[in-house]
């Protein structure tokens, strides 16, 4: 694949519930280390001058006053749950910004659930200020936008199938359980992979720590990241300490360059 200069951000790094959890009492969940807590997971890609979110969760609003990202081209989604989606509303920045509809991509089910979820965007007559998407649909096929090539990744989140996506030397998975070998072919070669790994113990719809690694020990990429991890990862200073070498634990913030 074309190889892009890439800078990016995670822009939240945890499981759907995010960390601290509501009313948890665990040690992680009052970690004084601002690398211990989670917003829900997205990411922030600037390739080659071209801005992309992946994911809109419930945070959404809060990651980009945090990082002030002031400009966005289009966003990305893997899956219609509520912790990738859930921000949608507000996009309506960008549309000030831009004065037009922001491109939205995602396959034809979250499409509609997109459209079901936020149906007072797609009204004839949207009330003055609602959002403005250009959702379009996408299938595994590599599409381009901007110039810009980008190559769905079927996964699988338990039964659900859901996309992840590859740009240039870059591979995004959240939220998988099983990665077929179809995709796994369109991931030799990347230089920076980001995997989920939920926790240490195994879960019926996540990888956890030892099977993202397994997976990434087949890839080979130069570094891989891990993220969408619960507070039951453990606390970064530590767990970071048992990852082989270039394998890392992600946290919010977190700034990658891959050139």
């Amino acid at each position: 694949m074309e190889r892009y200069t890439i800078n990016g951000i995670f822009l939240g790094t945890g499981t759907s519930q995010g960390v601290p959890v509501i009313g948890c009492n665990c040690a992680v969940c009052h970690s004084q280390d601002a690398r211990d807590k989670r917003l829900r997971t997205a990411f922030f890609l600037d390739v080659n001058g071209v801005h992309f979110v992946i994911d809109a969760g419930c945070d959404f609003r809060q990651q980009m006053l945090t990082n002030n990202i002031t400009s966005l081209d289009a966003i990305l989604i893997t899956h219609e749950h509520k912790d990738h989606l859930a921000g949608l509303d507000d996009i309506r920045p960008f549309n000030f910004m831009k004065h037009e509809p922001l491109p939205i991509f995602a396959e034809q089910r979250v499409v509609e659930a997109i459209k079901r979820e936020y149906s007072y965007v797609f009204k004839e007559h949207p009330y003055p200020g609602a959002p403005m998407m250009n959702v379009q649909e996408i299938t595994e096929e590599a599409f381009s936008y901007k110039g810009i090539t980008i190559q769905p990744l079927r996964v699988n989140h338990m039964t659900l199938p859901i996309f992840g996506y590859r740009i240039g030397q870059f591979a995004y998975i959240t939220d998988a359980s099983f990665i077929p070998e179809t995709t796994m072919k369109l991931l030799e070669g990347v230089d920076i992979l980001v995997i989920n790994a939920l926790r240490f113990r195994e879960h019926y719809s996540h990888f956890n720590v030892s099977q993202a690694i397994e997976v990434i020990q087949k890839i080979k990429p130069r570094q891989a990241y891990l993220t969408h991890c619960s507070h039951d990862i453990g606390f970064y200073e530590k767990t970071s300490k048992t990852l082989p070498p270039d394998i890392f634990l992600a946290y919010d913030n977190l700034q990658i360059h891959c050139l």
